[in-house]
């Protein structure tokens, strides 16, 4: 079981430092993130469609231009009778016809509510960005937790590789000591416990790194098994700039705008129901050409050819259709007051999360500081016991003691940290800023 485990660290501790790995900054992340991620992309071809949607090309603005031809053939026998006794017959008597128009037709008013029906597609296109936007910060909120995530296990990993440095150094000292009969097998044996458990912890720890960038290759949507080295030197934004956005409420946050653009496109659907009770008034005109020949010698006349224009305008007006147009009046108003509802609670929801966003971060950066003191008393007493040890004035579990209370306290610094810097970007979220802060 030992020599097992110790092949399976010394592959890691060397393969760890020969694969070449690309240094993967915070703002190279976020870049092959807004280029790669496949949320991402499909809510920008929703945000192409609204924006095709809001073209005047498709909002009855535009005349309707038609062009039309009909070319038929009639072939028939007849039998003719005059009044003045002429009497006769043809078989297959031909018919030729040929006609062509062009009309062109235009709606001065459209009770439809043409007008605020184009400034509604025009709002929701203007949602669909804020709709991306939100999309572009949840992503980006995950590929930060995941990201810092990765910055915690690497560190975590230096730390863990270094505990067992100590203890197998420990465990050499200790099968020195026993060979020359300075001490017992039962400190050996607890030595070895304690490379062993260190060497458990190092193997569990580093699975989990593993997994942790394999979650991070995946959201940026590359080779889930590229190799990146993560920056894990962090810098926190100070409390002044912190307390200014606090300030700034969630003016800035999207929801809370999407919110907003709900209400107002309620309010033009409400416009355009209301525009329905006008009459339509429509333009018209056309341009007709048609050709008749036929071989009939008894005929009026074997060929005829007229061309010519005609205009109109038309009018129509649906006074009533089964009070129809009263009940979406009604819904409409339902509508835009389900939506006002909606911003108050909104505002609500945000408001709080950005109270508890704010002071959670706070008390982060609190415990940040707290734990990098109890770190530097550790480390001191860590060193002090360290020297004693070297000289034989402290126990083997003594030792121990004090190298598993620096090991905690350097993890829990370390946890600190990245806990601090995931609480404040989802503050920047719920503030509205957090993909300003990568332009």
């Amino acid at each position: 079981m030992n020599k097992i485990l110790n092949i399976i660290l010394v592959f890691i501790l060397t393969t760890s430092g020969l694969v070449a790995q690309e240094n993967l900054t915070l703002f190279k992340a976020v870049k092959n993130t807004l280029e790669n991620n496949l949320d991402i992309k499909i809510s920008e071809n929703l945000q192409e469609i609204a924006k095709n949607n809001s073209s005047i090309l498709n909002n009855n603005y535009l005349p309707n231009i038609q062009l039309g031809s009909d070319i038929n053939t009639n072939v028939q026998n007849i039998e003719i009778e005059t009044p003045s006794g002429i009497a006769g017959a043809l078989d297959n008597t031909q018919t030729d016809n040929s006609s062509a128009v062009l009309s062109i037709n235009y709606n001065l008013i459209d009770a439809s509510g043409r007008k605020y029906n184009f400034k509604k597609s025009k709002e929701l296109f203007s949602k669909s960005k804020l709709e991306v936007k939100e999309i572009i910060e949840n992503t980006l909120l995950q590929l930060f937790t995941v990201y810092f995530e990765v910055g915690r296990l690497t560190e975590e990993e230096k730390i863990l590789k270094n505990a067992l440095d100590i203890s197998r150094r420990r465990y050499q000292r200790k099968l020195s000591q026993y060979e020359f009969g300075q001490t017992n097998n039962l400190e050996v044996l607890n030595a070895e416990v304690d490379v062993n458990t260190d060497s458990i912890n190092l193997l569990n720890l580093s699975n989990r790194l593993n997994n942790a960038k394999r979650d991070l290759n995946l959201i940026m949507n590359v080779n889930l098994e590229s190799k990146h080295s993560i920056d894990t030197e962090l810098s926190f934004i100070n409390k002044d700039d912190l307390s200014n956005l606090f300030l700034n409420d969630i003016k800035n946050n999207t929801s809370y705008l999407i919110s907003e653009k709900d209400i107002i496109i309620s309010d033009l659907d409400k416009k355009a129901i209301k525009f329905s009770y006008l009459p339509t008034l429509g333009l018209s005109g056309s341009y007709g050409w048609n050709e008749s020949i036929n071989d009939n010698p008894y005929a009026f006349y074997n060929k005829s050819i007229s061309d010519g224009f005609s205009a109109g305008i038309n009018i129509r007006w649906d006074i009533f259709r089964g009070g129809k147009k009263i009940i979406a009046n009604k819904n409409a108003s339902i509508n835009q007051e389900n939506f006002k509802l909606n911003k108050e609670k909104i505002t609500l929801t945000l408001r709080k999360e950005l109270n508890n966003a704010f002071q959670s971060h706070l008390n982060n950066l609190f415990i940040l500081d707290a734990q990098n003191q109890n770190f530097e008393t550790n480390k001191n007493n860590f060193e002090r016991n360290l020297e004693r040890y070297n000289v034989g004035q402290v126990s083997s579990i003594e030792f121990r003691r004090a190298q598993l209370n620096l090991l905690n306290s350097e993890l829990s610094k370390n946890a600190a940290k990245y806990k601090a810097k995931i609480s404040e970007a989802y503050f920047l979220k719920i503030s509205g800023e957090l993909i300003s802060r990568f332009k």
